[in-house]
């Protein structure tokens, strides 16, 4: 089953043209971050070999090496580049709900984008290791892997029809979990928000077919703590399955937009997986408010990833960062039963093995249930509804 038929969408805006007009302006900046790509990359290459240059004549010699090296460099760039023109290629037509006139890409850049989107378009890169590479296996195995594991144990599929069971995944990335979850039969979803994701989703999921038919060089912008310069010019190839592996059956789609505001609809799905998100939120009790609305009574919720919280101390940005334990409290609070809980998983994300510098986050794996509904009576547990509004609140009012 192909992808590409009516997979990816997005909620239209709610009123003004004003709404419409951002979003494009929204749209070209990040198709103008991955044009900028290649200019922005070799302008930092070229200012290391202007310093080069500089060097006393006898510095220069014993570093032939290295200057060799950085011209593999800017051709590692170039190959990126060529990558990231295919990734852009048709992302005009990439929303099958919203008009391609809406969203067009023009050849030239709009304007000069900032830093912090050019850093995104390399994560991006790295990205494309960690869902769809080899490379990527064993962070796959301790990220991904435990929370295929409890689907398939909530809902085996020798007890169950599971193109009847739905499961969201929301930050799905560049899709490999929901992918995953879609190849075992059940019905899946992924919902992004950011269009650098859904951009290399998409050519990954629509447009790869075969196994390793293209590479990127990842860590090529990793100019510091390599034990040797082939680290930095490593090529990576992806994807390591065809994306269109999947039962004829299985109902697979990503859908666009802001978690909180595309999934408004109680009681709608089996099942809700997240994987490094929840810590996405400047309001974490509002994701889990809206993960146990969604959810069908008897519903359940599984949950891996640490607690980074993206907003934290982010200019011109709101967040709060409770701890684990307080928000395990917040899950109580809603009504959620926990299941399991394990601490200290050990897990990367994106990672470079062979750089001289590690991350390792000690993450936490959890599986909470929506209680079911007892026949005719309303939801409620530990004095909340499913609006989740305190009894005596009610009452107060």
């Amino acid at each position: 089953m192909d992808v590409e038929t009516n997979a990816y969408s997005k909620p239209k805006s709610k009123n003004s043209t004003y709404e419409d007009e951002e979003e494009k302006k929204h749209f070209q900046r990040i198709v103008s971050a991955f044009k900028y790509y290649k200019p922005h990359s070799l302008q930092r290459v070229k200012k290391t070999e202007k310093y080069l240059l500089s060097l006393p004549a006898h510095h220069q010699k014993l570093l032939s090496n290295y200057k060799d090296h950085l011209n593999q460099v800017k051709q590692c760039i170039e190959n990126n580049d060529e990558i990231i023109k295919l990734i852009i290629k048709d992302v005009a037509h990439i929303f099958e709900n919203v008009s391609p006139a809406s969203s067009t890409t023009d050849n030239t850049l709009t304007h000069r984008p900032i830093m912090a989107d050019q850093e995104k378009v390399q994560a991006t890169i790295k990205q494309l290791v960690r869902d769809w590479s080899t490379e990527g296996i064993e962070e796959r195995r301790t990220c991904y892997q435990p929370i295929i594991d409890e689907i398939m144990n909530q809902y085996p599929v020798d007890e169950c029809t599971p193109a009847e069971i739905r499961i969201l995944v929301p930050g799905a990335g560049l899709g490999r979990l929901a992918y995953e979850i879609a190849r075992r039969g059940y019905t899946c979803q992924g919902n992004e928000f950011s269009l650098f994701m859904l951009f290399a989703s998409h050519f990954v999921l629509n447009k790869c077919r075969g196994v390793n038919s293209y590479k990127v060089h990842p860590w090529v912008h990793q100019y510091m703590n390599n034990l040797r310069p082939e680290h930095q010019t490593q090529a990576v190839y992806f994807p390591d399955v065809n994306p269109s592996d999947r039962p004829e059956n299985a109902q697979f789609s990503m859908a666009a937009g802001d978690f909180l505001e595309v999934y408004t609809e109680e009681e709608h799905w089996d099942c809700v997986a997240t994987c490094f998100f929840i810590d996405c939120a400047n309001n974490i009790v509002q994701f889990i408010e809206t993960i146990y609305k969604i959810l069908k009574p008897g519903g359940t919720w599984i949950n891996l990833g640490p607690l980074l919280y993206h907003f934290s101390d982010m200019p011109m940005e709101d967040s709060i960062e409770p701890s684990h334990s307080d928000v395990l409290d917040v899950i109580k609070g809603f009504g959620f039963q926990i299941e399991k809980e394990e601490t200290h998983v050990k897990t990367r994300y994106a990672q470079n093995v062979n750089s001289m510098l590690q991350y390792e986050y000690n993450s936490v794996y959890f599986v909470c249930k929506k209680p079911q509904r007892p026949d005719g009576e309303p939801m409620s547990q530990n004095g909340v509804d499913t609006n989740g509004i305190c009894r005596e609140e009610q009452d107060s009012n």
